[in-house]
């Protein structure tokens, strides 16, 4: 049991790691200065999917890592 939980979390965490790669095409050098000049806009389509996508494969990291923590125990 322990293993599957150490493969799925693996999995979920390269999952998330390319999520969050995926959101930040609108961050440039410009943000780091503060600089951004950003509006405020919803977001659609994809931009909408995979900002859901994160948030759930988060929760699933968190879930995962208490279940280890509980089960290593």
């Amino acid at each position: 049991m322990n293993n599957i939980l150490n493969i799925a979390q693996l999995i979920i965490s390269v999952l998330l790691i390319i999520a969050i790669l995926m959101q930040s095409r609108g961050a440039s050098l410009g943000g780091v200065f503060g600089g951004g000049g950003d509006v405020y806009r919803t977001k659609r389509g994809a931009e909408k999917f995979i900002f859901t996508t994160t948030i759930i494969l988060a929760v699933l990291f968190l879930g995962i890592a208490l279940v280890n923590v509980f089960l290593g125990k």
